[in-house]
Formats: structure tokens, sequence, C-alpha cells
């Protein structure tokens, strides 16, 4: 049982910690495209960033921003434009955003940090982000959360927020968290944007740490289409506002914290896989029996972004021979005899060998776990989420991460495990995608 309950609240709901969203203009839709995540004092920070040789001016600005000094009191994050690719003009726009907001924040550019997300190419609009920002600081506020989990996202469906609250030497710690992706979305992060906030007093090292292995077991543990962003940042405070002492060190504290910490991430890291582009279901790779961790993370990460086992799934085709293939490509040594295979409750593959199982019962298996909803055609054109019904809304949010798809794969005797998820692959994700820019 988990030693933590979910809360309402999300990236506002630890102690010290405000929120805002707003429409300043960025986005051609007209939809909300700037936030700010603001505490009330200066709090510790850290920060997992992409991979991709190919950065946004952010990923590089925060990177030497927490280089240099591993706190921060704001965060700033704007939809529309991914300002990637966009030469000194883009770091140089990157660099005044901070001190425009810092300046109406009454505190140093030191400590702003900021992330970004849209069309690669595209500079941020500065004179809307100039115009916005006094309105954003003003729109701050303890119940602010959703809004500003709505001015993150592009083409996802909903928003993705989380909030839980445990107890750390007698008192209450709350950590919340939001997120957008949708596509774009593969392990080394993946264009996916989220922020946690945390009301703990944490060292600068631990809390690094304790974010980098809750990455590789969320957000580095997911795939929608095998594309790594050039924006891909996961940014996490702790400002230590719960009052509970500081933990400097590992221990069955710092333990239980980074459990929590690790479930935000998780929870996130589903929500965006379950909301892939044009995806129907969540897919969950559970494997076993491997010789560690990473070794059964990078089969089951193979096993998710593959595109011959997303499809069988969208064409609800209980194919194990596509899961099994996947499996021996992983790069991850094992005997075949020792290869077991389970989807749902039907065994398919023991001992490397197949068995008779139900095929039409299989099939009805992936039916169930999906949400058929078709997607309007002007939302295929305009990835405007604004266009879905109320009824379609309600269907994705409450069938988003409660009913996956269980692969389940064991390839020894090995005390090795870990999960991935992903999400099918449907014939609107190449609609969505085909017409992004046009």
């Amino acid at each position: 049982m988990a030693d933590w309950q979910e809360i309402s609240g999300g990236i506002a709901a630890p102690r010290g910690y405000r929120a805002a969203g707003i429409t300043a203009g960025l986005k051609p839709s007209g939809l909300p495209d700037l936030a700010l995540i603001w505490s009330d004092v200066e709090a510790i920070a850290a920060g997992v960033f992409t991979t991709s040789q190919v950065k946004a001016a952010c990923v590089d600005y925060c990177r030497q921003r927490l280089q240099a000094k591993h706190s921060a009191q704001a965060i700033l994050c704007n939809a529309g434009q991914a300002n990637a690719a966009t030469g000194n003009q883009g770091i140089q726009d990157a660099q005044e955003s901070a001190k425009l907001l810092a300046r109406e924040l009454n505190i140093s550019p030191e400590l702003i940090l900021l992330a970004s997300t849209g069309v690669i190419g595209q500079r941020i609009k500065m004179d809307a982000l100039r115009n916005g920002i006094p309105k954003l600081v003003a729109a701050l506020s303890e119940t602010g959360s959703d809004a500003a989990a709505g001015a993150i996202i592009t083409t996802d469906l909903v928003t993705k927020s989380i909030a839980l609250e445990t107890i750390i030497g007698d008192r209450p710690v709350r950590m919340g968290g939001i997120a957008k992706g949708s596509g774009m979305i593969h392990p080394n992060m993946a264009t996916m944007l989220a922020f946690v906030t945390c009301d703990a007093a944490v060292s600068p090292g631990l809390w690094q740490q304790m974010l980098a292995r809750a990455a590789d077991r969320s957000f580095n543990s997911i795939t929608v289409d095998g594309d790594t962003s050039t924006n891909d940042s996961l940014i996490a405070l702790a400002n230590g506002q719960s009052r509970t002492p500081a933990i400097t060190e590992v221990g069955a504290e710092a333990e239980k914290l980074e459990a929590m910490l690790t479930a935000v991430c998780q929870h996130l890291a589903k929500a965006i896989a379950r909301d892939g582009e044009g995806a129907t279901c969540l897919i969950e790779v559970q494997v076993t029996g491997t010789h560690d961790e990473l070794s059964a993370r990078q089969i089951a990460k193979t096993i998710a972004g593959s595109s011959l086992v997303k499809s069988a799934i969208f064409g609800r085709d209980p194919n194990w021979g596509r899961i099994a293939a996947a499996a021996g490509r992983a790069g991850v040594p094992f005997e075949q005899e020792n290869l077991r295979i389970q989807l749902g409750d039907f065994l398919m593959i023991e001992n490397g060998q197949p068995l008779p199982f139900d095929r039409a019962a299989a099939s009805a298996y992936l039916k169930q776990a999906a949400v058929n909803y078709p997607l309007p055609e002007d939302f295929v054109a305009t990835n405007n989420s604004n266009d879905l019904s109320g009824d379609v809304r309600s269907a994705i949010k409450t069938q988003r991460l409660d009913n996956p798809v269980i692969i389940a794969v064991s390839v020894g005797n090995g005390y090795g495990s870990s999960k991935a998820w992903g999400c099918d692959l449907s014939y609107d994700y190449v609609k969505i995608n085909a017409e992004y820019t046009t």
C-alpha cells in the first residue's frame, strides 16, 4: 500500500507555492499559452533535460543556471513557439524573458527557470510575452494549478496534474506536479515538459539524484512515437516550507520522499503516454527476470516503442510474435527457452514455446482497454483540444490511466524488473502530424 495519499491542488498544493496560466497571444488559436510557477521563498532546484544535440534556448539557459546555482524561485513556461533552432536571437529572447519576469517579481533573474513548447524554429512572440508577464504575475494564486496546466499544453487532449501528501518527521509533506506531452515522446526525455513542487527541505545533490532516478523510472520509460524533442525539461523545486528537518543523506526519510517523487513522475508519465496523439489506449509493459533493472527497462522500452506492437494493439490483434521479436532485438542477452509472454490474463508463450489461447477473447481484451472516440475533423486539422465535446473529454479523462493493456514478459530467473508505458499507433497519429505546421 502506498505511503501517501492523493490530494487536490496540483502544482500549488505544497506549502508556499502559487501558479497561474493566461492567454498572452502566443498561440494563433487564442488558447492559454503562458504559465508561471512561483515559490514564496527560494527553493532548491533540480532538472533533467533532453539529450538531443538540437536543443531549445530554454534548455541551455536552465542547464547553465542550475550549474551556477542550485536554487530557483520561479518557472516561466510559454506555449506556441519552441524557441529551438533560433540561433543567438533565440538565446537573447530567453534571457530577456527571465529579466522581464524578474523585474515584475522583484527578484534576481538568476532565480528564474524557463521552458518553452511549440513549433521548432519559431522564436517566442516577444511583444505578446512582454505584455503578458504583468498579467501573469497578477494572476498568481494558490488555486492556479489548473490554469497553469492548461497553459502549457499543445496537442494534448487533456491536462495532466497530480498532488500527493505523506508524513515525514511527524509533519505532512506535499508534492505536486503538472506536465504536458502527447507527441514527440520517447525515452531519454521524451515534446514533454514536467514541473514538480515539494515543500520538504532537501540538499541540492540529493534532490538532483532523486530526480534523475525518478526520471529514469517514469519519463525515460515512456514512448509514443520514437521521437525525442528539442525542448524536453523536467524541473523540480523543494522549498522547505513544510518545516520538516532537512533531508541531507540517504536514509528512510530520503527513500520515502524519493518514492513519492517517483509516484508523481510516473503518474504524469503515464498520463502523457495515454494521451499520445491519436491513441486509443495506454500500454504497460512489465519485464522481469533480467540481471538488473536497467536491462529490464531496456526490454520494456523496446516493446512499448515497437511500431509493429503498437499497430497490432490498435487493430486489436493479439500478435505475440511482434512482442517476442521486440524483446529479442532489445540488446539484452537471454535464453529463448526462458521467454514467457502474457497479454492480460492470456498466457501466450512459456519456456520459449507458444501455447494455445482464446484469440477472440484476447482480442476482446484489447478492445475493452480502448477509448473508441472519433476525433473531430477540425481537431485533427487544427490540433485544437477545445474542439472536443464534453462527452469525449469525460471519456478520455476517466479512461486515461485506469485500464491499460498489460503485456507481461519474463526472460529468466534474475532479480531485475522494470516497467515501460506507451500507447497504440492509430491512423489519427499520422493525420495530426502530417498537417502539424500546415
